[in-house]
C-alpha cells in the first residue's frame, strides 16, 4: 500500500498499523463517551418530543399513547446503543459493560418516572 508523503518508513516496504492510524485519526474504541452522550442526548430528545404530546397538545395526544411511543422508542434507542458500543469495541481489550450498565439502568429509571409521574 502506497502512504501519503510524511508516513511509512520511507522505504518500498509495507505500512504499518501505527501509520494507518495517524491517518484515519482517532480510534474508534476510545469513542464510548461520545456515544453515551450521544445515546443520553436522543433520549432527552426523545422526551422533549413526546413530551410536546404531553403538555402542550394534550386533546390531541392521549397520555397513555404517549407514554407508549416514548418507552418503544427509548428501547429502540437503548438497543441501538448497546449495539454500537459493542460493535466499537471488537476485536479490542476494551471492556466497557458498567457504564453500558449505569446507562442503561439511568434510562430505565427516567422511562419509569415519566410513565409513572408525566402527564396523568
Amino acid at each position: 500500500m502506497t502512504l501519503p508523503k510524511g508516513f511509512g518508513s520511507g522505504s518500498a516496504g509495507g505500512s504499518s498499523s501505527a501509520d494507518i492510524e495517524r491517518m484515519i485519526g482517532k480510534r474508534v474504541e476510545n469513542m464510548t463517551g461520545m456515544i453515551t452522550i450521544s445515546f443520553w442526548a436522543a433520549l432527552i430528545a426523545t422526551f422533549g418530543g413526546t413530551a410536546a404530546g404531553y403538555f402542550y397538545y394534550p386533546w390531541a395526544y392521549p397520555t397513555a399513547s404517549g407514554h407508549f411511543a416514548f418507552i418503544v422508542l427509548t428501547i429502540i434507542e437503548t438497543i441501538g446503543y448497546i449495539f454500537c458500543v459493542k460493535v466499537m469495541e471488537e476485536g479490542s481489550n476494551k471492556n466497557s459493560n458498567g457504564i453500558i450498565g449505569a446507562s442503561v439502568a439511568g434510562a430505565v429509571a427516567f422511562v419509569l418516572f415519566v410513565s409513572l409521574y408525566v402527564g396523568w
